[in-house]
């Protein structure tokens, strides 16, 4: 009897999954072996390790896989920019009451931004504006 599969999706990933996606995002598909190596060196996973993690965002519907010869091939099945937006949303609701804005001003006044990634949110801006 195996384990039930998950219906719903979770808001946010784990540490290693978000390295695991990561690693799959730049691969675009790639095989237990392929994410493996591709993972950052500090990172050090057993081949079953990365294998059970893949199985684990399979299930999550993160993650769609195919039999390509003896080898599983794994396939991001959101997008990068999908996961980014979603975990923002979280972020937004969860940390910052539903306010976005309030966020976005936490960032700018906390992180070192160089004067070239502000007139770049600058422009986002002023083309939301018009």
């Amino acid at each position: 009897m195996g384990r039930p599969r998950r219906t719903s999706r979770p808001k946010l990933l784990t540490e290693v999954e978000l390295e695991i996606m990561s690693t799959l995002w730049q691969l675009e598909r790639g095989t237990v072996r392929e994410v493996l190596a591709k993972l950052p060196k500090r990172r050090t996973l057993a081949y079953t390790s990365v294998s059970t993690m893949l199985r684990i965002l399979e299930d999550k519907r993160l993650v769609r896989s195919r039999k390509d010869g003896k080898a599983y091939v794994y396939v991001p099945a959101v997008t990068k920019t999908e996961y980014e937006g979603r975990s923002l949303r979280h972020l937004a609701e969860k940390v910052f009451d539903g306010t976005p804005s309030a966020m976005v001003m936490r960032l700018i006044d906390d992180a070192e931004l160089s004067t070239e990634e502000l007139r770049e949110i600058k422009r986002r801006l002023e083309e939301k504006l018009t």
